[in-house]
């Protein structure tokens, strides 16, 4: 049998009912926080469908099949505005192209799951779910993959039920979107960031990444989001390159 089907057999293994279940109740309370976190954000994506004067089975189904918060409001704004597919279609790529590096970082660990692993976790891998399974309190070993899909799954009912919530206010209440609500999507990320920042490569990849991100968009970059990423990337790669030489100069010298 080769590597590769070996770990994929040990995925098949049985887990005792109660593992699975306090698997599942950790996964969902480690993610409640981020699941409270985007209320206004779920609110604001269901009301401004409606108010965009899509129906509500049209508003239902962005969640249910987008279920990509930044790309849903743009995707909406653009076929409100009855702008050209192809438009529509690329600036929502533009929007969640910083998926592809999420699926590179964790290629290494997923490229050896069977498919009724990668294609659940694919879908549900959203900002929030990536920042909590590379976190420390998460699960490790065979059973991350359950952690991984309560907690994602706890995030993509709680999302469908705050735009459910925002589709039927934004039917009797007024414009939703003069109430800030999107500060909500700000200050999620800041939250996802800001623990994640543990050494002083990280650190300058935030700071770079950050700075451009503001200055590509006051240029009006298409392509600002992810120049902005793979600029921090790059720095905190150099950042920590030079540490590590200078480290192992210390090194040779004693």
């Amino acid at each position: 049998m080769s590597e590769t089907n070996k770990q994929q057999s040990t995925f098949s293994n049985t887990i005792g009912f109660n593992a699975v279940f306090r698997i599942v109740i950790k996964g969902f309370m480690d993610m409640m926080p981020l699941n409270l976190a985007v209320i206004p954000w779920g609110i604001l994506c269901g009301s401004l469908a409606i108010q965009r004067d899509f129906s509500v089975l049209e508003a239902l189904l962005m969640p249910l099949i987008v279920f990509a918060g930044s790309a849903q409001l743009v995707a909406t704004e653009l076929i409100g505005g009855n702008a050209p597919l192809a438009t529509i279609l690329f600036t929502t790529f533009i929007i969640s192209s910083r998926h592809f590096l999420y699926g590179l970082s964790l290629r290494d660990k997923m490229k050896v799951l069977p498919s009724r692993w990668r294609y659940p976790l694919g879908f549900l891998l959203t900002d929030e779910l990536f920042a909590l399974s590379t976190h420390s309190r998460a699960f490790k070993g065979k059973v991350r993959l359950i952690y991984a899909l309560a907690s994602g799954g706890s995030f993509y009912i709680c999302w469908l039920l705050w735009n459910i919530i925002g589709i039927f206010a934004g039917s009797y209440l007024p414009d939703l979107t003069s109430l800030g609500l999107d500060f909500a999507i700000a200050v999620t990320f800041i939250a996802l960031v800001i623990p994640s920042i543990k050494n002083s490569s990280i650190l300058v990849a935030v700071i770079v990444s950050g700075s451009c991100s503001v200055i590509f968009k006051l240029l009006s970059w298409e392509l600002d989001l992810v120049l902005s990423a793979l600029m921090g990337m790059l720095a905190g790669y150099y950042v920590l390159r030079y540490q590590q030489k200078v480290k192992s100069k210390s090194q040779e010298q004693n």
